[in-house]
C-alpha cells in the first residue's frame, strides 16, 4: 500500500496531526527538519501554517513547493487518538 496524507490539522509551532490513508493519525514535529534553501521560509511559523494537501502528490506542501514525502511524515510521526 502507498501511504498518502488524507488530512492535516495544524497544531501549534511546527507540529501537525497528519491522517493517512491506513487511518493512523500521527503528530508530527517538523522543527527540526527545516533545514536547506526549500525550507528556510517554512521557519516563519506564519508561512508553515499554510500548509495545504497536494491531491496530486497526496501529501502536505508549501506555496513555495516544499513537501516532505508521506513515508518520512509517517515514520517521524508519533501516534496520536484521532479527534473528532
Amino acid at each position: 500500500m502507498f501511504l498518502h496524507v488524507v488530512n492535516i490539522d495544524y497544531l501549534e509551532a511546527y507540529k501537525l496531526r497528519l491522517i493517512f490513508n491506513d487511518h493512523a493519525v500521527r503528530e508530527v514535529d517538523l522543527a527540526k527538519e527545516l533545514y536547506g534553501e526549500i525550507f528556510e521560509p517554512l521557519k516563519d511559523v506564519n508561512f508553515f501554517r499554510q500548509v495545504f494537501l497536494n491531491p496530486e502528490t497526496n501529501t502536505i506542501e508549501w506555496p513555495n513547493g516544499a513537501d516532505f514525502a508521506p513515508e518520512f511524515l509517517y515514520d517521524l510521526g508519533q501516534n496520536t487518538p484521532q479527534t473528532a
